[in-house]
């Protein structure tokens, strides 16, 4: 049984390792978008006893299906896929939440005798998960509202000098335009009186909740790029600016975070009449290779990847065989 989170002195949310002898460590397969890390799961789940977790912060919305490649229904008939559909576009979800999400649906898989297999493609869930999560002093809606009307006036780049002034660390690791992570470093900097990157937890390896076998699959970038392209294109082929249509339509819409997703903030741009559709397009491509490189910063700091080369016209069966030797 999963011993429940408990609050250490260092102020995270540290949980105890499984000792349940029929898991020896959590199998999770990673990589960058567009990778091909959830074909080979699939693949791999298909002909064996596990069951897939999604660690990605956009599947978990109903309804945001093409934008964020999730399995179709005929795949979700012969596996078992966990943490996907799980709220709506309009309501919010964070790491916390996450975390206490999987954690239930690892002990469930293991109660049941099957096997969990986790396919991560945001690295920050997988970083809670593994070693705990920062527990800040919560937040301040009046404060957040505030820098929000300021950067509206004097524009992001004001907010974002004031976080190089107090918490450079952080500085250095946010983009210059990530409006909600430079907000909040300056609203725990506010409650707290101290810099976020002091507060946070940093990977260790001793301080791990679960063992752990971690599988990659690395491309060279300029390959990358070239799936991701191309996977953009296959989505909007397949109906994404429908798919957004439909979500804005349905009621309540999009929510904050969902509607800040790559695919979909740029999609309401063009129905907005800000930008065409190819622009758009091309905005999709543009935020996706940025995320492919930030994911990839993100996870060289995980210990102990085995990675998989992988190269255009590679043998799938090829990627699969080392891919299912190297999660044993």
């Amino acid at each position: 049984m999963l011993t429940p989170l408990e609050m250490n002195t260092q102020g995270r949310f540290m949980g105890q390792c499984l000792s349940n002898s029929s898991l020896t460590g959590l199998r999770i397969i990673i990589g960058q978008t567009a990778s091909g890390k959830s074909a080979i799961a699939s693949r791999i789940a298909r002909h064996s006893d596990y069951e897939i977790i999604s660690v990605d912060s956009m599947k978990i919305y109903r309804g945001m299906d093409i934008g964020t490649s999730k399995p179709n229904a005929e795949q979700r008939k012969k596996i078992r896929y966990h943490l996907i559909d799980i709220i709506e576009p309009y309501e919010e979800y964070n790491v916390a939440k996450f975390v206490s999400d999987c954690d239930r649906a690892i002990a469930d898989i293991i109660k049941r005798g099957k096997k969990p297999l986790l396919v991560c493609g945001t690295p920050l869930y997988l970083k809670a998960l593994l070693y705990g999560i920062f527990a800040d002093s919560g937040s301040d809606s009046q404060l957040r509202a505030e820098m929000e009307k300021t950067a509206s006036e004097k524009g992001l780049a004001f907010l974002y000098e004031q976080l190089m002034k107090v918490d450079p660390a952080k500085a250095d690791k946010i983009h210059a335009n990530d409006r909600k992570r430079i907000i909040r470093a300056l609203e725990v900097y506010k409650i707290t009186g101290k810099p976020i990157s002091t507060l946070q937890t940093h990977f260790k390896k001793t301080e791990l909740r679960y063992p752990v076998t971690m599988v990659g699959l690395k491309w060279k970038s300029e390959e990358l790029y070239q799936r991701i392209n191309e996977r953009v294109e296959r989505m909007f082929k397949h109906g994404l600016v429908e798919e957004v249509k439909g979500l804005i339509n349905s009621g309540k819409g999009l929510g904050k975070q969902s509607g800040d997703a790559i695919g979909y903030k740029e999609i309401v741009r063009h129905l907005n009449g800000e930008i065409t559709l190819e622009a758009a397009k091309e905005e999709v491509k543009k935020g996706t290779r940025y995320l492919a490189r930030k994911q990839m910063t993100w996870f060289r700091r995980f210990p102990d990847i085995k990675w998989i080369e992988c190269k255009l016209g590679d043998d799938t069966d090829r990627i699969y065989k080392v891919m299912t030797e190297s999660l044993e």
